[in-house]
């Protein structure tokens, strides 16, 4: 199994750039679609931890129901935001890469350097 995992939507040009800058870097990693596949509350819980930030931090906007449900109101929780991004996939933003190095949201997708373990 790989050590690297990127929470991935192929439908995303950025996703698609971190996916090829690991590859490029010599490792193969474990690839979850998320919006097929998404993440359970306790994995989601452990991404918003991972990151050193907030669940809103994880909160995509564009292309999303964030505007019709009112995300951008400082009143949810944390808990909350993740009810919500449980319910709706689309709202993770993406790509999340997983090493063991550090879990960061990779955007820009250059991002994902900082993170990757030397092969």
């Amino acid at each position: 199994m790989s050590q690297i995992t990127i929470y991935h939507n192929p439908a995303c040009g950025t996703s698609r750039n971190v996916l090829a800058l690991i590859r490029d870097a010599g490792q193969e990693p474990t690839v979850v679609e998320y919006l097929k596949h998404p993440p359970d509350r306790a994995t989601l819980r452990q991404l918003v931890a991972a990151t050193g930030g907030s669940a809103r931090a994880l909160l995509r906007q564009k292309g999303t129901p964030y505007e019709e449900l009112g995300l951008g109101d400082a009143k949810w929780s944390d808990e909350d935001l993740i009810d919500f991004m449980l319910a709706h996939p689309i709202l993770i933003n993406r790509p999340i890469v997983v090493t063991p190095l550090g879990t960061r949201l990779c955007r820009p997708a250059e991002a994902v350097r900082e993170i990757l373990p030397r092969a």
